[in-house]
């Protein structure tokens, strides 16, 4: 550090005069001041992180969204021919679920026994499932069609199966503080484990929690007909009928 050399007056009494207290007493002061500042200031390149407390409580107590099987089987007997009409409600009914479920992500397994004695009768039923399924407007890309091999099943059945979206709920009831002393009057480890818990129990498709769902397409008919009304200058409004107008006409 460079050494400051300081020239005071000197009253003739040999007393310092007033104006050097002042002056050096100022240089104190902004002296002070400068090192809180120095001190206050956060060094570049620091990570601010916060504490768990004032965590969102959705990041605190997060529901865990994951992908299991769900399969039914249908048993097919050697020599039939398709479907039973309650075999059948039961596709519909497994497909609807599918549906309702699905965000989609994910796509109908038919797994059909391979080299067993009912496997004629198996691709039957499955020719079924498939006719079932395109009926109600699933298309190829949403189904699979495989074979699979079993030795110990004389009849194995047939399988239809999908992934489906399970959320898991968090754990609550976590209270590692007295609530009646908290001077900080923070968010306490425990808050909005309960909504986040019957968020998770009661959401009809846990998918919806991992982002929006797919839009099917527009429907184009209207908008190619007002597009050849554009085309020819033609007004693209609807035409309306007498009855559909205003009567502006005052009557006496």
């Amino acid at each position: 550090m460079s050494n400051i050399t300081l020239k005071a007056g000197v009253r003739s009494n040999g007393a310092p005069s007033r104006r050097l207290t002042l002056t050096v007493t100022k240089a104190i002061a902004v002296s002070a001041l400068a090192l809180l500042a120095a001190g206050c200031k956060e060094s570049p390149g620091t990570p601010q992180v916060a504490g768990w407390t004032l965590v969102d409580p959705s990041q605190r107590h997060p529901i865990l969204v994951s992908q299991k099987p769900t399969h039914m089987q249908i048993r097919v007997s050697r020599g039939s021919h398709g479907l039973t009409p309650s075999q059948r409600a039961d596709v519909l009914d497994f497909a609807a679920r599918f549906r309702a479920t699905d965000a989609g992500n994910s796509r109908l397994i038919i797994s059909a026994p391979s080299g067993s004695a009912n496997e004629v009768a198996a691709m039957h039923a499955v020719q079924d499932i498939r006719g079932l399924l395109d009926e109600n407007g699933f298309p190829e890309t949403a189904i699979t069609v495989e074979a699979y091999h079993i030795e110990n099943d004389p009849q194995p059945p047939v399988r239809v199966s999908y992934l489906r979206y399970v959320a898991e709920a968090p754990e609550c009831g976590y209270w590692p503080t007295n609530l009646a002393n908290e001077p900080g009057n923070l968010p306490y480890a425990n808050f909005g484990c309960a909504t986040q818990r019957n968020l998770a129990a009661h959401i009809a498709n846990p998918a919806d929690l991992l982002g929006p769902r797919t839009e099917t397409a527009r429907a184009s008919e209207r908008r190619g007909t007002n597009w050849d009304k554009y085309v020819k200058g033609e007004t693209s409004g609807a035409t309306r009928s007498s009855d559909e107008r205003v009567d502006t006409r005052t009557q006496n």
